[in-house]
């Protein structure tokens, strides 16, 4: 829970400029949303890794999955953006890395 926050928080710390001028003006209050969303990160990860026994690979995948996910639903929410073929490829080969790492023991 704490990575998909975290991922839809970047989202809008990054992508928000485009949608609200304020985001835009506020070039500070924007970098300084980045230490909540660093605490989130780091959490996610120390729990992601407790939950794998120690091993790191696993939350970076996971990690990388999330935010491909977050980024594709967040851009059709916020922005419209069309959802293409390569979009779906995307989605599938990151719902498969989600799938390796959570079913594979």
């Amino acid at each position: 829970m704490f990575a998909i926050l975290a991922q839809i928080l970047t989202f809008v710390q990054l992508q928000g400029q485009f949608k609200y001028d304020w985001i835009k003006n506020n070039l500070f209050l924007t970098v300084a949303m980045g230490m909540p969303i660093s605490y989130l990160y780091i959490i996610s990860v120390k729990y992601t890794v407790e939950s794998f026994d120690g091993d790191m690979w696993p939350s970076r995948l996971l990690g990388f999955a999330i935010g491909a996910i977050v980024f594709t639903i967040m851009a059709k929410c916020w922005f419209d953006e069309p959802f293409t073929l390569k979009t779906g490829v995307c989605l599938s080969l990151a719902s498969c890395i989600l799938a390796v790492q959570m079913l594979w023991k």
